[in-house]
């Protein structure tokens, strides 16, 4: 089982390479939930055995999918026993407009990993907001409580900017460089 678990819904295609991004960088495991909000087999023993859980949805409308607000439910009985109490989580999200409310997902995954009693790590890239900066700047959306990356909603995953691509590779290799601190 893998230190740093990633555990995300993904509607279109673009959170899911979003997820692949950041377990690129970060070495880490991915469990998709499904279309109906459920896990795969083994998926709760992954995650009790992980010391890192990112989570991760894209915003729809000022939120994170249902999909994943039913597995966030389903926490609850992780909850129930502490289970989760003092990992390390992280989060992202992926929405088609520059802002679409991004943060308010990021705040939701905050409070569901503090109801858990975990500790938070952001993002922890500057943005890039300088006159020389281009799409394809990492942190170019400019968060800094977790990743937050930026799909036209008339582009296929494949079209997704490189930019959000490499900041979410960043991402997981900040989350790993935080474990090997924390060991």
């Amino acid at each position: 089982m893998s230190d740093i678990v990633i555990v995300y819904h993904s509607g279109y295609g673009h959170t899911q390479r979003v997820a692949q991004s950041v377990a690129e960088g970060a070495e880490a495991a991915l469990i998709a939930i499904d279309a109906d909000g459920n896990l795969p087999d083994g998926s709760w023993d992954a995650l009790a055995a992980a010391r890192l859980i990112v989570f991760g949805a894209p915003t729809y409308m000022g939120a994170p999918s249902w999909q994943f607000k039913k597995f966030a439910d389903a926490s609850s009985k992780v909850w129930f026993v502490e289970g989760w109490k003092n990992k390390l989580f992280a989060g992202f999200t992926n929405s088609a407009t520059m802002n679409g409310d991004k943060f308010a997902s990021i705040a939701y995954f905050w409070q569901l990993a503090m109801q858990h009693g975990g500790l938070w790590a952001g993002l922890g890239i500057t943005p890039s907001n300088k006159k020389a900066s281009t799409r394809d700047s990492l942190n170019y959306v400019g968060g800094f409580g977790g990743l937050m990356t930026t799909s036209p909603a008339d582009a296929s995953p494949g079209e997704m900017p490189a930019g959000d691509l490499e900041t979410a590779r960043a991402f997981g290799e900040r989350l790993r460089g935080a474990l090997q601190l924390l060991a």
